[in-house]
């Protein structure tokens, strides 16, 4: 039988040194930007029950989650989302707070990614959820959340737009069953053109198919509303496009540019999402960094009824491309090598601590001679070194 035990599993990987000091810089600039406006840290569970995450209410494919049980055999999965555990936490634990809540977390999720493509199923994220408040500033205040987020780690990112329920006000029309809907969906948001076409050219030709088939292409600057316009006449559908040129004319007078982009192809996940709905891409990543938007319906599972938005973003993902960019500043040696001899062990110890509150980098010597400690401190560019015995004498290591 083959053994396992020098491998990880397919879809993780283990993060060094630097990769570390990234995620953790990451994690810091994006927790510093969601507390100074309001939100408030949580954390929940690695693992829950299935219950909370089943299909009708997530989205999330059965297949797709790490499934176990636990000691009274009921099915248990390694949190794949984060924010149903935090729904679930609101309507719970925080049931009598006043609303609006503002919250964020940062912890890992595990989600199953057939085929992988780049994907990790091991992912930290980061994010925030406003529960209990609906309507333009609600939805502003996220999304420029998001903008400024994305912005302290890396500013020449792109925010695409779209809304939920054009797509389902659509589909309403269209005589297919909620699985071909939902494949119909699917095609639409990876923007298979051929399956697409496929799928459709076996229904009637109607306006809703012929504005479904164009989807996909509609992505671009505010003309791509007018397009739509134009193709699609169903009125619940024109509600959302004009909400949609709201939100993109009130961000762009934050001098967005070409940042801001048009996408009506952004129908992820079933129905978990009720309106505006909006992604994040940075250069140097095929997939989004960031995904989020409204979705007034999802308390409604936990019999407590409430608006809510949000946004989730890889914190690996920006991460990566930072360190590609060379934008992580690097994490800094000792400054100085403390090398106790025989006898003055305790002391070294003592005059490490004294330098961490001068604020230099001191690390203890664990090693027996001066020369071993010498040594290593030029192998890892340790510019001084400290003997420490009857005297404290400083020296440059010639590194």
């Amino acid at each position: 039988m083959k053994n396992y035990a020098k491998i990880t599993p397919v879809g993780t990987k283990d993060l060094l040194f630097e990769e570390c000091f990234a995620n953790r810089t990451v994690s810091s600039i994006l927790g510093n930007v969601f507390s100074h406006r309001g939100f408030h840290e949580v954390l929940t569970p690695g693992i829950e029950f299935y219950d909370l995450f089943s299909e009708s209410i997530s989205g999330i494919p059965m297949e797709y989650m790490f499934k176990m049980s636990d000691s009274k055999g009921r099915l248990m999965v390694m949190r794949p989302d984060s924010t149903l555990p935090i729904a679930r936490m609101v309507t719970t634990r925080l049931k009598n707070i006043s609303q609006p809540i503002r919250l964020y977390y940062n912890q890992r999720v595990y989600r199953y990614n057939p085929g992988l493509t780049g994907r990790s199923n091991e992912v930290m994220q980061t994010g925030i959820e406003l529960i209990g408040a609906k309507g333009k500033h609600a939805d502003l205040e996220v999304i420029t959340t998001a903008l400024e987020a994305l912005s302290k780690c890396i500013p020449d990112y792109r925010i695409e737009l779209g809304h939920a329920g054009f797509f389902r006000a659509l589909a309403q029309k269209l005589p297919v069953s909620r699985s071909e809907r939902e494949e119909i969906r699917y095609f639409i948001e990876s923007k298979n053109y051929s399956a697409l076409n496929s799928a459709l050219d076996s229904l009637e030709q109607t306006q809703a198919v012929n504005v479904i088939r164009k989807l996909p292409r509609l992505f671009g600057g505010i003309e791509v509303l007018d397009e739509a316009c134009k193709l699609c006449d169903d009125e619940e559908a024109l509600k959302t496009l004009e909400y949609v040129r709201e939100i993109y004319n009130d961000l762009s007078k934050f001098g967005l540019g070409e940042k801001l982009i048009i996408d009506l192809g952004l129908v992820q996940r079933n129905d978990y999402y009720s309106d505006i709905v909006f992604s994040g891409y940075v250069e140097g990543s095929g997939e989004p960094i960031l995904i989020g938007g409204r979705y007034d319906n999802l308390l409604d599972s936990f019999d407590a009824p409430a608006p809510a938005i949000g946004f989730g973003i890889n914190v690996d993902e920006i991460a990566r491309v930072m360190m590609k960019r060379g934008n992580v500043p690097q994490k800094k040696n000792a400054d100085v090598l403390v090398h106790g001899k025989k006898g003055y062990e305790t002391e070294a110890i003592k005059y490490t601590s004294t330098l961490y509150e001068a604020n230099i980098i001191g690390e203890n010597s664990v090693f027996e001679t001066e020369e071993e400690a010498l040594a290593y401190a030029r192998a890892n560019g340790i510019k001084k070194i400290a003997i420490v015995g009857e005297e404290i004498t400083t020296t440059d290591t010639g590194v």
